[in-house]
């Protein structure tokens, strides 16, 4: 008997991440991945050592759902390799009558530039039914060109070019996004801000929209970039944004997930203690068969600290290593001034540039970059939904949009 999906299977799942390369295409600026390279590309051993492991453990890995995650770098540009260990999984899991069987999805964040390709689409097809795929497009191609821009040679060799020799990857992307809509409908992509690119945040979200992308996920970026008056210009883009997606009726059927009703509220020691990150409860493995809390733990991730490894495909988890991962929630980590801000929901963290940014090897002290910009967020939410909801109110619509309004389906990590 083939057990039919939850709707609700999402509340208990694992998710297990292949680094199947740390190759890509683009050099974008704003990548926390600063060991990129060419020469790191998961074996097919090393996938299939970490399958058997994952499926032959069920009392340590007894989630109720999967979800096979694959990054890179770019995680297509390895789809021969990727299809192989699709194919396996879904093989083993009927041959073992795992849990997991037709109760999985396989996930990836991708740029988007070979999408289109022959075999990419044939692994599509095949798998479509437990397939989900998003792809990076920053919005207009004035912002998507500031920072994602084509890898050189020149940049492998550790060459900076001169921002007139950069080329961007808009128009390779773009070409690509009626194809991935038409499989993938209600498909949202992940939009970065960083620091250069703030004055063009609300016209790459129309841009987006405009596009056929009804959801936009999007957020800052963890690390300290962030420069001396960059939030009061954050804060007058979202709240220009709110006013072009109100005034026009985006809001009927379009999702940002700057503007969210569950946030910018104080937060309670007690009912609101969870980790914002899933560090830990999640697994990856890279191209060694080394095992990591997150991907964010792997040296390519790291710009000062050494890998946090867990375990291996040969020895398996060391539960020892994991057990501080186990014991994070956001007041083991906050400072004073942090658990008692009064506007600490949504204020979001990594846990992976918790560690590397601390002042010693500690995944305990929180980073606080983002802070200015999360209350910058916060003052513009407050304008968006007060805005919103007196228009709702003077037109008799509130009632009906409370009932029917989109629900975002941001990913957190």
């Amino acid at each position: 008997m083939i057990k039919e999906v939850s709707p609700d299977w999402e509340r208990s799942y694992k998710s297990i991440t292949f680094i199947v390369t740390k190759d890509c295409q683009l050099a974008c600026k704003y990548c926390y991945l600063v060991g990129k390279n060419a020469k790191e590309r998961m074996s097919w051993d090393v996938a299939k050592k970490t399958i058997d492991y994952i499926l032959n453990n069920h009392s340590f890995f007894n989630e109720e759902a999967v979800v096979w995650d694959f990054i890179g770098g770019e995680p297509f540009l390895e789809i021969d390799l990727i299809d192989k260990i699709c194919d396996y999984i879904k093989t083993e899991m009927f041959r073992l009558c795992h849990p997991w069987f037709n109760n999985y999805r396989f996930n990836f964040s991708t740029n988007g530039i070979n999408y289109n390709s022959e075999k990419i689409q044939s692994f599509i097809k095949k798998n479509i039914t437990h397939l989900s795929i998003g792809i990076t497009i920053d919005g207009t191609k004035r912002k998507h060109d500031l920072n994602r821009i084509w890898k050189t040679e020149d940049m492998e060799r550790g060459v900076v070019p001169n921002q007139s020799e950069e080329k961007g990857s808009y128009d390779d992307v773009v070409k690509n996004i009626p194809l991935w809509l038409e499989q993938f409908p209600g498909a949202g992509t992940k939009v970065t801000i960083s620091s250069a690119d703030i004055p063009y945040i609300k016209e790459s979200v129309l841009h987006l929209y405009s596009l056929g992308i009804h959801e936009v996920n999007i957020n800052c970026v963890f690390e300290d970039v962030w420069k001396e008056g960059d939030d009061e210009l954050f804060e007058n883009q979202l709240m220009d944004l709110a006013d072009a997606i109100i005034d026009s009726g985006y809001y009927q059927d379009y999702a940002c997930s700057f503007f969210t009703e569950h946030m910018g509220k104080p937060m309670d020691c007690q009912m609101d203690n969870q980790n914002w990150c899933g560090a830990g409860r999640m697994l990856a493995v890279d191209a060694e068969g080394n095992f990591y809390p997150c991907t964010r733990f792997a040296q390519y991730s790291l710009r000062s600290k050494k890998a946090w490894i867990i375990g291996n495909v040969r020895d398996g988890i060391d539960k020892n290593k994991l057990r501080p991962f186990l014991t994070l929630d956001r007041c083991t980590q906050s400072t004073q001034e942090c658990i008692d801000c009064e506007v600490a929901s949504g204020c979001a963290w990594c846990q992976g540039e918790n560690y590397d940014a601390a002042d010693t090897p500690t995944i305990y002290q929180r980073s606080t970059a983002i802070c200015k910009m999360h209350k910058a967020r916060v003052r513009a939410n407050n304008y968006y939904w007060n805005k919103l909801y007196r228009k709702l109110e003077k037109e008799g619509e509130r009632e009906a949009f409370e009932n029917n309004k989109p629900k975002s389906n941001a990913p957190k990590c």
